[in-house]
Formats: C-alpha cells, sequence, structure tokens
C-alpha cells in the first residue's frame, strides 16, 4: 500500500481510527494528504468491489500514529487481514481460527474475547433505546460502567427489569459452554437469538485447541456506524491492553459504497514492545565461547544445531560481561564443554 492517502479519507471515518491524530502535509497539487494511521481503509479503498466473491487479504505495513499512552507519533509495524466480499460462517470462523493462532504465537497464556454487535444492537432496540442514545449506551457497555449504563437508561425510560437484563449480560463472560446456555435463558422473549446462534455455529467448528483460548464477554464493542456482527479483541499475559483487534465490518463497506461485506483483524506490534521491557530470568538461551584453536567449520556445526533447535545463542570468543544465559558452551580445539547457567 502506499505510505499515504488523501486526508478526506480518515476525515471522514475518524471513529473507526485508533486515533484521530493524523500527520498531514500538502503535495505539489495543493491536495492535503496524510501519512496513514490505519490500513483497513487504504485496502477497501484501492480494492475492487466483488460482492459475489471472495479475496483474501494479508498484510504487514508501516502505520503512522500516536500509541496509547505516548504524546509523539511513531512508526509502526502492523500486521493483519482482511476479507473481502460474500462473507458467510465459514470466512468468519477461518479469521476467528487465524486471530487465536497468531496470538498463540505470541503467547501461550492468552485469550481471545468474542461477542456479537448484532446481538447487543438489536436488545438496545427491544428494550426501547432510542438510535441516538445507542452509541452512548454501548460506550458504558464497553467500559463495563454499569451505573452510567442504568442512569441512560433510565433517562430514556426504560423498565427497571430489562435494565437488569442489559446489566447482566454486560458482566458476564467466560468459556462459550457456560456462557451460551445462560444467555440464550436471559435474553429469551425479548430479542431475536439469531446472532447467538451464529455465534455457536461458528465456535462449534474450531479445534478444541483454539475453543479453550476463547472467552465471551459481551462487553465487548466496537462503533456501530462501521460494525455489524462478530468482534473481537485479544489479550496476552503481561500487556494490560488488547494485542489484537477485529470483527465484521460491514457497515464501513456501505459508508465507502461497497456492497461487499468484509471481515478482518489487526496485531499492533507497538503494543509487543512491551512484552521485551519485563524482567526475563535469562537474556540468551546459549552462550557459545570459542578460542584460537576451534576450527570455524566446527563453529559453525555447533550454532547451526543449536538454532535449529530453536535456541537464541550468542557466538564469541570473550564471554559478554553482565549477561544471564542458560547454558554456556566452550568450544576448545576439538575439546567441548557444558557448563550450567548463571542466572
Amino acid at each position: 500500500m502506499s505510505k499515504f492517502e488523501e486526508y478526506d479519507l480518515y476525515a471522514r471515518n475518524k471513529d473507526f481510527l485508533i486515533s484521530d491524530r493524523v500527520i498531514t502535509f500538502t503535495d505539489l497539487s495543493g491536495k492535503l494528504m496524510a501519512l496513514k494511521p490505519d490500513v483497513t481503509l487504504s485496502i477497501v479503498k484501492n480494492s475492487k468491489d466483488a460482492p459475489e466473491a471472495v479475496q483474501k487479504l494479508y498484510y504487514n505495513e508501516n502505520v503512522y500514529r500516536v500509541t496509547k499512552g505516548a504524546h509523539a507519533f511513531k512508526e509502526i509495524m502492523q500486521v493483519g487481514l482482511e476479507c473481502l466480499g460474500a462473507i458467510d460462517d465459514y470466512c468468519i470462523c477461518e479469521v476467528l481460527t487465524l486471530a487465536a493462532e497468531s496470538l498463540r504465537c505470541i503467547s501461550h497464556r492468552s485469550i481471545l474475547d468474542i461477542s456479537h454487535l448484532g446481538l447487543l444492537s438489536g436488545l438496545i432496540d427491544s428494550i426501547g433505546i432510542p438510535r441516538d442514545q445507542k452509541a452512548v449506551v454501548l460506550k458504558s457497555i464497553g467500559e463495563k460502567n454499569l451505573h452510567e449504563l442504568a442512569a441512560t437508561c433510565r433517562s430514556c425510560g426504560v423498565r427497571e427489569d430489562y435494565i437488569a437484563v442489559l446489566q447482566q449480560l454486560v458482566t458476564t463472560s467466560g468459556s462459550p459452554d457456560t456462557v451460551l446456555p445462560k444467555v440464550k435463558i436471559l435474553l429469551a422473549g425479548i430479542t431475536d437469538l439469531q446472532p447467538l446462534e451464529q455465534l455457536l455455529r461458528v465456535v462449534s467448528a474450531l479445534d478444541t485447541e483454539l475453543k479453550a483460548m476463547l472467552r465471551f464477554d459481551f462487553s465487548v464493542v466496537d462503533d456501530i456506524h462501521y460494525y455489524n456482527g462478530i468482534v473481537f479483541k485479544g489479550f496476552i499475559d503481561g500487556i494490560p491492553n488488547s494485542v489484537l483487534s477485529g470483527g465484521q465490518y460491514d457497515k464501513l463497506m456501505q459508508k465507502m459504497n461497497r456492497k461487499s461485506g468484509a471481515v478482518g483483524f489487526a496485531v499492533y506490534m507497538d503494543m509487543l514492545d512491551r512484552l521485551d521491557s519485563q524482567i526475563k530470568v535469562y537474556d540468551v538461551d546459549t552462550v557459545l565461547l570459542y578460542d584460537d584453536h576451534t576450527d570455524l567449520a566446527q563453529i559453525r556445526v555447533h550454532a547451526n544445531t543449536l538454532m535449529k533447535a530453536g535456541c537464541n545463542v550468542i557466538v564469541q570468543r570473550n564471554l559478554p560481561k553482565n549477561i544471564r544465559y542458560r547454558q554456556l558452551i566452550k568450544l576448545k580445539g576439538s575439546e567441548v564443554k557444558i557448563l550450567e547457567n548463571n542466572a
């Protein structure tokens, strides 16, 4: 993708962006341009509308925006995928699978929280929330602010029993097997349960290992002007914010005059920088030391064997100072000596 687009693209879709701060410049023709803060908007803008087919795209692109907790622009690597066109349950299942596997590549201590905006939106309509208050209610749901949620509902004349149902739904989370039966009973007779059935179909098709990573949490929301179906966020142990976010965004496609549907996700690589700042027991798996009498071919054989086994290796003549390692291997001529770790 190009590193910049016309600023108007982002100005019209500011609510879709993580941050509305955009780096702009005027090109030689006088157009106001912007370094891209997001990849999805560029992909939708530059792809062909093919509602009868399915386009599967992945990207590894730099974006330019202010990161959470920072007060400066950064160039950030963003990795993700988009599935555009005739989106069905299989497409959603495939995207969820890749999202879960992406999280697992980062850390085995990870969770994928899933919700459905169709279910929430339908419930909000059913209990009598006006359209102009929908976004306010969803904001309270996303923050799990039960007091503000109840206050907004009461100001709209919503019955107390419906307020209690909405609050209970927001605070219900857990494995699909635990949550789905409870939510079915909770919402029976109040709103259409078809979105819940879709969640069940999609999740049932996932592998057992991936199902164990899933958590239904109906406080996971996104902007209803852009998203319409299943939405999800990925978390890993040690980082307080989501490192992965995605969902079905047919409404964005409609807003950009497309007839296609769409679902996708992005991994925010800047959030993963926090993993590197955590205290580690070891700096490196293996330090491989050699002397003047060691054959170069022998050094290469040992180093390659260790790296193929998945170890990160430092190969040097002298032992680095203040480094913590799992094992130290000394090569002296043809002699190999393995020592204990020093952490």
